[in-house]
């Protein structure tokens, strides 16, 4: 079995146990400590409101989870749905596509405009 295969069945793994474990989130979000970002200077962090968002998701709300981290919010629905689709392309045998990105100039400013704007928009969000 190729290495491309043995990760896209262990990123399957992991999305699976996400979307079983998904009940039990609340329960588990309750033991984290707050954000000391948060706590200490009164500004929100790069990932603050991720957990709140990764709970919506888990209760099936997208829309909540968006208004909450709209970045953390779709870097959980990548995660899982392309974990999802890599295991069970993985799993039946099928070629797995190959997404090649070179970390050129343009696309490390593009990252940093998209943090960034993400940022931007937890400050004025107030979240």
């Amino acid at each position: 079995m190729s290495p491309h295969r043995q990760l896209a069945l262990l990123w399957g793994g992991v999305a699976a146990a996400i979307v079983a474990l998904s009940p039990l989130a609340a329960r588990l979000a309750a033991g984290l400590p707050a954000c000391p970002v948060r706590a200490w200077l009164d500004l929100p962090c790069l990932t603050c409101g991720a957990t709140r968002a990764a709970l919506a998701l888990a209760r099936l709300d997208p829309a909540t989870a968006l208004a909450l981290n709209p970045l953390a919010a779709l870097g959980w629905i990548g995660l899982v749905g392309g974990g999802l689709a890599a295991g069970i392309l993985a799993a039946a045998d099928r070629p797995l596509p190959r997404l090649r990105l070179r970390p050129t100039p343009h696309l490390r400013l593009a990252l940093a405009a998209v943090l960034l704007a993400n940022w931007t928009y937890l400050l004025l969000a107030g979240v």
